[in-house]
């Protein structure tokens, strides 16, 4: 269950929540391992349930290519909300009639289901060859990997720490994109002066604030954010209190837009964003897909615009809002995976597809040419010869030398937090951004979730 947080009071509970969320992950790892016949590779029915892909369409694309090669096995997708998922998912995967292939991403969810799954390494190395792990982007592989056991194959991975203009707006108005805070808060006043909303941003959910806050922490002090992840510095430090202050500065100086903090990402803002009402946004690689004419169309029209008019947006890495001359380096992992259930009754064709989806050069080429995530097996890229950009000349090199970046990356997003450190930054965004708790005081609530963290590990 992800929690919202808005107290001190809320802040001082955290040490609790970490404790009784850890326990309640001790009672996942009970489950067992593969029971009965794994059934036929090449035919059956496997149930497929996850929270992503998000538009329905897109699973049936991915489904309709692969039943081309594999007709005999019927894939049926139950799409599930994210604020859903973890309730749905627990009591489904200890029973015997939950799906056979389910979605995985790395962190709190693969320690929360990874024991229900199947360990994909031998479907890696009978797919790709002993050196299978060359073959595969490693920052998506190292986040789906827990004690040495793959539990989900990789689809494809998501990169976050930027953010998203539309360029259409910026021209009106003369403004290029800022580089630095003062920029920043100077272009949300003109823009603001205009009546132009500025920069959007969902600060109620976890996920997104943890994007802005790393991001700022990477300007603080590049890779500073991982080390505490990894309990190799502290989370009360100089470094993070600077980057909480810097994220309050964000809400006092107007750059956060109003009611930001009870604001959701999917759908207010992003909705609030591609029709019109922002300039900026935050959001990661995953974004690229509104670059098309077709994606951008169809998501207008779906937020409510009737004749739907495309425009052009743009990334732009995120502001150096420290001012020490630091490039916020962006950070990812696998934006989810496909897992095969211990207990489902059809493993061998569930195992059949996640390897299809995954390691394949075809199925690979399906995920890369949706743009909504970047493809994990190496050499496969999406084929801008039959993708269109809203236009050409102003996106093509951008988009193509921002893609081209994410390959480097190799700071996770996701892969060393459990839930409750999730929460922890929640938390800690809420109570900083409304005022009711000081930056000093959230650092060191910060510190304190980590500390019970790891003594309820041992």
């Amino acid at each position: 269950m992800r929690i919202t947080f808005t107290s001190k009071t809320a802040l001082r509970s955290i040490a609790a929540l970490t404790i009784a969320g850890l326990a309640s992950i001790g009672l996942a790892a009970c489950s067992g391992s593969s029971t009965g016949d794994a059934g036929s590779a090449t035919s059956g029915t496997i149930n497929w349930w996850g929270w992503t892909p998000t538009n329905t369409d897109e699973a049936k694309e991915f489904i309709a290519a692969f039943n081309k090669e594999y007709p005999k096995i019927k894939v049926d997708f139950k799409l599930i909300g994210i604020s859903d998922y973890q309730a749905a998912m627990r009591p489904a995967l200890a029973s015997n009639g939950g799906p056979d292939v389910f979605d995985l991403q790395p962190g709190a969810y693969v320690q929360q289901f990874g024991s229900y799954a199947e360990d994909l390494t031998p479907a890696a190395q009978k797919a790709l060859g002993s050196d299978w792990k060359s073959k595969i982007a490693k920052i998506s592989v190292d986040g789906l990997t827990a004690k040495g056991k793959l539990t989900a194959l990789p689809i494809g991975s998501s990169y976050a720490g930027s953010l998203w203009y539309n360029a259409d707006i910026l021209k009106k108005y003369n403004l290029q994109p800022p580089t630095t805070l003062d920029e920043w808060k100077q272009v949300c006043k003109t823009l603001q002066s205009n009546g132009q909303g500025c920069f959007a941003q969902g600060a109620s959910q976890e996920g997104f604030d943890q994007d802005t806050l790393q991001a700022i922490s990477n300007s603080v002090e590049p890779g500073y954010w991982t080390k505490a992840s990894k309990g190799e510095a502290k989370w009360d430090s100089p470094q993070i209190v600077q980057t909480l202050s810097i994220w309050k500065d964000l809400f006092t100086s107007g750059i956060m837009q109003q009611g930001a903090l009870g604001a959701q990402q999917y759908p207010d803002i992003n909705n609030a964003f591609l029709t019109g009402k922002y300039a900026m946004v935050m959001m990661g690689s995953w974004y690229t897909q509104y670059a098309t004419q077709s994606a951008m169309t169809q998501s207008i029209s779906a937020a409510g615009v009737a004749g739907a008019k495309p425009f052009s947006i743009l990334p732009i890495h995120f502001p150096d809002v420290a001012g020490k001359g630091n490039a916020s380096e962006m950070f990812g992992d696998a934006d989810y995976g496909l897992a095969v259930a211990s207990k489902s009754k059809n493993r061998a064709a569930a195992e059949t597809f996640v390897k299809w989806m995954s390691t394949s050069t075809k199925g690979q080429q399906v995920v890369a040419d949706r743009l909504d995530t970047t493809p994990v097996l190496k050499g496969v890229a999406p084929d801008f010869s039959t993708i269109k950009f809203v236009d050409e000349s102003l996106q093509s090199k951008q988009v193509n030398d921002y893609l081209g970046g994410l390959t480097s990356i190799d700071e996770p997003r996701f892969a060393l937090l459990n839930a409750d450190i999730e929460n922890a930054f929640l938390a800690a965004a809420q109570s900083v951004g409304s005022g009711s708790a000081t930056p000093q005081a959230a650092a060191k609530t910060l510190q304190q979730a980590a500390d019970a963290a790891k003594a309820a590990n041992g």
